[in-house]
């Protein structure tokens, strides 16, 4: 009854995305919706499904994704990473493919916390001479 699951945690910016995979016909849900019915920009779903791609393992897995925090954007870099990783727990010979691809790197842009004195990170309040 219980079916092989392999895991992947991906991260961006502030968007966190649990990833399961299991051999399947290549279904991706994300919270329990669709790439596009959840994303909503063709451009975030190809993001999703460029290490399916890259592998040639689009038809062999089911994706179900659990990701929240950040935007859609890092969202999708997340979910992107813990594909990636889960792929590898399935079969490490895809590791050196992943890894030259550049997927397997965390993007680790954040945005910088604010600072006492100034209205936001880096912006100083405005300067009067008199």
């Amino acid at each position: 009854m219980s079916q092989v699951k392999f895991y992947g945690t991906g991260r961006r910016k502030n968007a966190v995305a649990r990833v399961f995979i299991n051999p399947g016909e290549g279904k991706v849900s994300i919270n329990n919706k669709g790439v596009l019915e959840y994303f909503g920009r063709r451009v975030l779903e190809m993001i999703i499904r460029q290490p399916l791609e890259l592998t040639g393992t689009t038809g062999k897995f089911d994706v179900m994704v659990k990701a929240h925090g950040g935007g859609v954007s890092g969202q999708a870099g997340a979910v992107r990473l813990g594909i990636a990783r889960a792929l590898i727990q399935a079969d490490p010979n895809l590791r050196p493919i992943l890894k030259k691809a550049g997927f397997l790197t965390r993007d680790p842009r954040m945005k910088e916390r604010r600072k006492y004195g100034l209205k936001k990170a880096r912006r100083a309040p405005q300067y009067s001479k008199r």
